[in-house]
């Protein structure tokens, strides 16, 4: 059972999802307001928010950033905007997924099990992987480069682990959309290069002078230690 919080201000919206999310086992308090949200998160701690945008007293955006900047808690975006530029922002934002009104209770609870089995790890894999100086640990979801921490989004961390997991593979951005976004079918590779953006930054490199990240050209990306 998932501990879930529901920041949405549309009463019916709110009533509908409860009791949907309720029904599929998961505790659920709800707030139906940003700043009354903030609040309920930072006390209560759940695994996942599903946020929703238009907020009546702060834009949902806005609480995203504030949100990101005192926890890692796993955020589902509700947006109604489905263009490929808003769904970048909003990941690189801090957003872990997102759903596009209007949906149903299962595709939000799907999206659900699907961020918290990202978070939780697969069933098998090494609880802390090394490569170079770069060392990942997947249960404290913790990095350090050469001894020095590394502060990464949930999604930033899921895209290096993925990658460390495959050390010295050359990955395909279809791989990375399908296991890192969960989307099956494919989708735009510019969430990945923005992904990858980010987290080159954060490692100190840049795509013209890469230490661990590596593209090759129309294939995908390889994470290797430096030479």
């Amino acid at each position: 059972m998932a501990r879930l919080l529901l920041i949405e201000d549309d009463p019916a919206i709110r009533t509908t999802l409860l009791r949907s999310l309720r029904e599929r086992g998961h505790a659920v308090a709800a707030a139906a307001a940003a700043m009354e949200g903030l609040q309920t998160a930072l006390a209560e701690r759940p695994d996942l928010i599903v946020l929703d945008l238009g907020l009546p007293d702060l834009d949902g955006r806005e609480l995203l950033r504030m949100l990101r900047a005192v926890s890692r808690i796993p955020v589902i975006v509700a947006t109604a905007r489905d263009e490929e530029t808003e769904m970048v922002r909003l990941l690189d934002a801090g957003a872990d997924d997102y759903v596009v009104k209007p949906f149903t209770a299962a595709q939000l609870d799907a999206r659900v099990r699907a961020v918290l089995r990202r978070g939780s790890g697969a069933p098998g894999t090494a609880p802390v992987l090394e490569v170079g100086g770069l060392r990942i640990d997947q249960s404290a979801r913790t990095v350090t480069l050469d001894g020095a921490g590394v502060e990464l989004t949930p999604r930033e961390f899921d895209l290096l682990h993925h990658l460390a997991l495959r050390a010295g593979q050359v990955v395909t951005k279809r791989e990375l959309l399908s296991e890192v976004w969960q989307v099956p079918y494919g989708g735009a590779d510019k969430t990945v290069d923005v992904h990858l953006s980010w987290l080159r930054r954060k490692l100190g490199e840049t795509a013209q002078e890469p230490r661990y990240l590596h593209t090759v050209r129309g294939v995908g990306v390889k994470l290797s230690g430096p030479a």
